[in-house]
C-alpha cells in the first residue's frame, strides 16, 4: 500500500490521516500551527509544521501527497511543492477543481496530479474534529480528463476506497458545475435562510419556535465564513449560473404566490428532485479497465450516469 503525506490537518486532512492510518497505511503529515500540530501528535499521528521535511520524506518514499489546505493557502503550499517534491505523486482534497488544476500547473507543473474532492464534512472544522468515518460511503471524486496519469489516477482511487468511500469520476469542468449545484448552493441558502429565520436582532420568537427544518436547512450555516468564502468564491462562473437558476425558479414561484396563490409547481417540483436524489443513495458498481485507451473518455460517462468505479484489482 502507498504511503501517503497530508498537507493540512483541519478537518478533512486531519480525517484523511486517521482513516488512511486505519486502513494500515503509512501517514504523516504537515499542520499550519504549532498547536495543531502537537494536538495531532498527542492523539499519536505524525505531524509536524516543516512542510519540506515532510515532502522530503514523501519524495524518498515516492508517496502520494494530499493536499487538504484552502483554494487560498494553495499557490503557497504548490510552491514547497515543486522545490522539495517536484515530480511527486499529487491529489488534493480542494472543494473546486479547476481553479486547483490551473493552480497545480502553473507552481507545481512537473507533479504527476491527478485531482481529487471527498464530498464530506461537516460545520465543523479543525483537526479535532476529524473522524476516521467521515469518508464512509461518501462519494469521492477522482479527475478524469485526459492526458492523467493511469498509475496516479488508480493511487487516489486506492486511497478513497480505502478510506471507505466510492469513486465518481468526473470532468474537472463538470464536478465545478456540479458542486455549485448541490454543495456551494446550499451554502448561500442557508446563510440567506439563517438571516431570514433570525429576523431583527432582540426578536428571538422565530428561533424559539424553530426545529428540524429550519436545523437542517441551515446546518452548513455554522461553518467557519471564511472557508465557505474560499469554496463560492473560488467557484464564482459556476456558483453565478446556480444562482441564477435559483433565482428564476423563487420568482417564478414568488410570481404564483402573489397572483394565484398556488405553490404546486414549486413544491412538486421539489418533491420529484428530492426523489431524484434519493434514487442515487446506491450507485451500480462498474469495472473499468484502466488500461484501455479510451478510458478516461468512460470513466466520464459513468460518472455522469451517477455510477460508480467498481474497486479495481491488482
Amino acid at each position: 500500500m502507498r504511503a501517503v503525506c497530508v498537507l493540512g490537518t483541519g478537518l478533512i486532512g486531519g480525517s484523511l490521516m486517521r482513516a488512511a492510518a486505519r486502513a494500515g497505511r503509512e501517514v504523516w503529515g504537515t499542520a499550519a500551527s504549532g498547536p495543531t500540530a502537537a494536538a495531532a501528535v498527542a492523539d499519536g499521528f505524525d505531524v509536524t509544521t516543516d512542510t519540506d521535511a515532510a515532502l522530503a520524506r514523501a519524495a524518498e518514499a515516492d508517496a502520494l501527497v494530499v493536499v487538504c489546505v484552502p483554494l487560498t493557502a494553495l499557490e503557497a503550499v504548490l510552491r514547497r511543492v515543486d522545490a522539495v517534491a517536484p515530480t511527486c505523486r499529487l491529489t488534493d482534497a480542494v472543494s473546486v477543481k479547476v481553479p486547483v488544476a490551473d493552480t497545480v500547473a502553473r507552481f507545481a507543473p512537473r507533479a504527476r496530479f491527478v485531482g481529487g474532492h471527498p464530498m464530506a464534512g461537516t460545520a465543523e472544522s479543525g483537526w479535532p474534529a476529524g473522524s476516521a468515518d467521515l469518508f464512509t460511503d461518501a462519494a469521492w471524486v477522482v479527475a478524469a480528463d485526459d492526458g492523467l496519469d493511469v498509475d496516479v489516477w488508480r493511487d487516489v482511487a486506492e486511497l478513497a476506497w480505502a478510506c471507505g468511500s466510492r469513486v465518481v469520476p468526473a470532468a474537472v469542468d463538470e464536478h465545478d458545475v456540479a458542486v455549485a449545484r448541490i454543495s456551494h448552493l446550499p451554502h448561500l441558502f442557508a446563510a440567506v435562510l439563517a438571516s431570514v429565520g433570525a429576523g431583527e436582532q432582540g426578536d428571538d420568537l422565530a428561533l424559539a419556535l424553530s426545529a428540524s427544518s429550519f436545523a437542517d436547512g441551515t446546518r452548513v450555516a455554522g461553518t467557519r465564513p471564511e472557508l465557505v468564502l474560499a469554496m463560492c468564491e473560488g467557484n464564482r462562473g459556476a456558483l453565478l449560473a446556480a444562482v441564477d437558476d435559483a433565482l428564476g425558479r423563487l420568482g417564478a414561484m414568488r410570481g404564483a404566490l402573489a397572483s394565484t396563490g398556488g405553490l404546486a409547481a414549486t413544491v412538486r417540483s421539489g418533491h420529484e428532485a428530492r426523489m431524484r436524489w434519493a434514487s442515487t443513495r446506491e450507485p451500480l458498481e462498474v469495472p473499468v479497465d484502466l488500461g484501455a485507451p479510451d478510458v478516461f473518455a468512460e470513466l466520464r460517462e459513468l460518472g455522469r450516469r451517477g455510477d460508480v468505479v467498481e474497486p479495481l484489482k491488482r
